[in-house]
């Protein structure tokens, strides 16, 4: 497929071209030619968009998906085209399917099943066995097979001795850990943020503790092992100033934050709609600006949409009984342009290649095309129709919204909103 991307503003502050208008000529999944007024030619077809930016691709480090197992969720097919419309060009899939990814086989089918799809899968494999937190998993084996991290997703490692040694052994291969931190002990049976808002709807709540007190033992972990640790999704003040602490100490340690704790508080949970109901949970106001700051002087490496699809049959339950999780890669641009400038929502939706290890080629003639597409104005409100995904259970509908994501070119492959 050879294209021409006309009149495309680029957006890479680490570029000459940034802000700037060209044209981008891409012949056989290369970049060959970046300037302004580029001829049309025989054999290439031209792409005009409205208001057309491109950035380098952009990378969610948190997506579930269903399938295998749970394909009445999502399939991987949907899933990611879902996530190519929604203008990123890689994710990070959690070991959530049913059997988990958590040895080598595993990881070789999502590798297989995906790799003629634009949007390329980039496995997490499982810490430890069935994600029990009992018994690490054979990591090397699946690094070889393609995972580029191993955690439990939203579940904590409570033997500190599995973490100890889990952290040990990936540094013979440069492994990355992704240590959910919370305390389970702590949190107990509460489902909520522990507050005012808790206490007026009377649910059991879990306070900031646990999380900031398992961030502080793995910190104290990773600073006795050495190694690099991931801890996604922070939801308090606390947190932040405790990653950012350690980071200047010197260790290996970086953070994601999710969408939905960046724009909604836990005073959306007034109406006991499970669509808010996520994990962590929603934080009060305070801790939401918190996160904020924390995202725009770089504590906060990176931004996720935590996107993880729940069945009907597990989210239309009471407040208490329904599982956690709320869809994110359609809403996940739009909303951030309410809240973010631009060229900090792209630099935090790339950012966490680097940490991952995951190849991110420039906008550069001779380079690998692989971009995100989108038109950073236009307000909207995000309505179901505007869903793709096969399950529903989004916390941003009705929200107002700004920007769309037209799509992305990647894997020599252009996918675009209709």
């Amino acid at each position: 497929m050879n294209l021409i991307f006309k009149n495309a503003v680029i957006i890479d502050k680490d570029s000459q071209l940034n802000n700037q208008t060209v044209d981008i000529q891409v012949e056989n999944g290369i970049i060959k030619k970046i300037g302004k007024n580029i001829a049309t030619a025989d054999g290439y077809e031209t792409i005009e968009l409205e208001n057309l930016h491109i950035s380098k691709g952009w990378f969610d480090s948190s997506v579930n998906l269903g399938e295998p197992g749970y394909e009445d969720r999502e399939t991987l097919a949907n899933g990611l085209n879902v996530a190519a419309l929604s203008g990123f060009t890689d994710i990070a899939l959690q070991p959530t399917g049913n059997p988990i990814a958590e040895k080598q086989a595993d990881i070789s089918f999502l590798m297989t099943k995906s790799m003629h799809a634009a949007t390329k899968i980039h496995p997490i494999g499982a810490l430890t066995k069935n994600s029990e937190g009992r018994d690490i998993t054979e990591m090397f084996d699946m690094k070889n097979a393609g995972a580029v991290a191993f955690g439990d997703y939203n579940k904590s490692i409570s033997d500190a001795a599995i973490l100890k040694i889990a952290l040990q052994y990936v540094q013979d291969f440069d492994g990355l850990v992704i240590a959910y931190s919370q305390d389970d002990k702590i949190k107990g049976k509460g489902i909520v943020h522990e507050g005012v808002v808790s206490t007026q709807l009377g649910l059991k709540g879990i306070p900031t503790l646990a999380e900031e007190l398992q961030i502080v033992r793995n910190l104290y972990l990773l600073e006795y092992t050495g190694g690099k640790m991931h801890i996604p999704t922070v939801s308090t003040a606390k947190s932040v100033k405790l990653i950012k602490d350690a980071k200047a100490k010197g260790l290996n340690v970086t953070c994601s934050v999710a969408i939905h704790h960046l724009l909604l508080t836990d005073n959306t949970l007034t109406d006991f709609d499970t669509r808010y109901k996520v994990a962590p949970p929603l934080r009060p106001d305070t801790e939401r600006k918190a996160l904020i700051k924390g995202v725009l002087d770089g504590t906060i490496d990176c931004i996720t949409s935590d996107h993880n699809p729940i069945d009907i049959e597990n989210k239309k339950l009471e407040f208490d009984l329904a599982k956690d999780g709320t869809i994110g890669l359609e809403s996940a641009f739009g909303a951030l342009q309410t809240l973010l400038p631009l060229d900090v929502i792209v630099e935090r939706l790339n950012a966490a290649k680097a940490i991952f290890g995951i190849e991110n080629p420039e906008i550069a003639e001779g380079a690998t095309a692989s971009f995100t597409l989108f038109n950073p104005e236009g307000n909207w409100t995000f309505e179901k129709t505007d869903i793709k995904s096969k399950s529903k259970n989004s916390a941003f509908l009705g929200q107002q919204l700004k920007g769309k994501a037209y799509g992305i070119y990647n894997q020599g492959k252009l996918i675009l909103n209709n």
